[in-house]
């Protein structure tokens, strides 16, 4: 087990989360807290949707990361422990944002997201994730932006520009959402982000169009990968109707993410299988409350 998310906490990996909270809560007597489940966002995310759409057996983050978990018939799952009783099916986190650890997506990775890579805090892990989450594209859009610039393609090789693009980070994931919000012909918000980084001074037309394009390239294949894995999980299931939960900060503000996912999901998926992707906002706060009610509930029933 490793940390992924950019940030690490010793003495944790490996161990039960549930019984270090539990511990953790102890310590203080004035809390009159139990622990009564541990979930992560995905799982929540279903939760939440499947409270009010019974249908729904998948939920999918795309924000800072992003993750997939799913319903799953229970006598699939090798590594369930206890006796499932009644139940027949479980939900799975897939923890998808490690798919491609191994080299599996390799043919899809480019030098540039070799780059992202190598200079991320946990490099060669979270590959898929690497290719469409928000905390990455941002930046390997900039990788992509200061090519362009050291080869003259955009804003004619300008030294102080591409030493602006130079600067980690300085490209960020929100700043594609904004460039692709504005309508064909429009170029109202690729300017201001143009002004916020200080690259507006004699930018052309072109300047402008190369910029979209390069954005809405990074943004496409992120939906359709992000696309992909959805597929690969709705053909596995093979239930004839399925609701699929989103929620996460990349899918909720770019503005043609859901469109680019439902055309290749519906390009993709068995045909015999209809689907529908609905947003399930704060799924994991609301999945999570949902969770301890209902075990709470089933202890108070034994």
């Amino acid at each position: 087990a490793n940390w992924t998310k950019g940030y690490v906490c010793p003495g944790v990996e490996g161990r039960d989360v549930g019984k270090l909270m539990a511990q953790a809560i102890a310590r203080h007597p004035d809390l009159d807290i139990q622990v009564c489940a541990i979930l992560n966002d995905t799982t929540g995310c279903l939760l939440a949707c499947a409270y009010k759409r019974p249908d729904c057996a998948l939920g999918v983050i795309i924000g800072t990361g992003t993750n997939a978990s799913y319903v799953e018939d229970i006598r699939n799952v090798d590594l369930f422990e206890g006796n499932p009783g009644k139940h027949k099916e479980v939900v799975i986190n897939t923890e998808w944002g490690a798919l491609g650890n191994t080299g599996s997506l390799d043919f899809v990775r480019t030098t540039f997201d070799l780059k992202v890579d190598k200079n991320s805090k946990n490099p060669g892990k979270q590959v898929y994730e690497k290719l469409i989450s928000g905390m990455y594209l941002g930046e390997l859009t900039r990788y992509i932006l200061l090519e362009a610039a050291q080869q003259k393609i955009l804003f004619d090789g300008d030294n102080k520009k591409t030493e602006i693009l130079e600067t980690r980070d300085v490209f960020l994931t929100s700043h594609i959402s904004s460039i692709e919000a504005d309508e064909p012909g429009e170029t109202d918000n690729i300017r201001e982000v143009l002004e916020e980084l200080k690259l507006a001074e004699n930018a052309t037309e072109l300047d402008l169009q190369i910029m979209r394009y390069i954005c809405e390239c990074v943004s496409t294949r992120a939906s359709v990968l992000a696309a992909a894995g959805v597929t690969a999980l709705l053909n596995k299931m093979q239930k004839r109707r399925v609701t699929v939960g989103m929620d996460g900060s990349l899918y909720k503000f770019h503005p043609h993410f859901h469109n680019r996912m439902v055309a290749k999901i519906s390009s993709l998926v068995d045909s015999s299988i209809q689907f529908q992707m609905v947003l399930s906002e704060d799924g994991s706060g609301r999945g999570a409350g949902l969770a301890a009610a209902v075990s709470s509930s089933c202890r108070s029933n034994l």
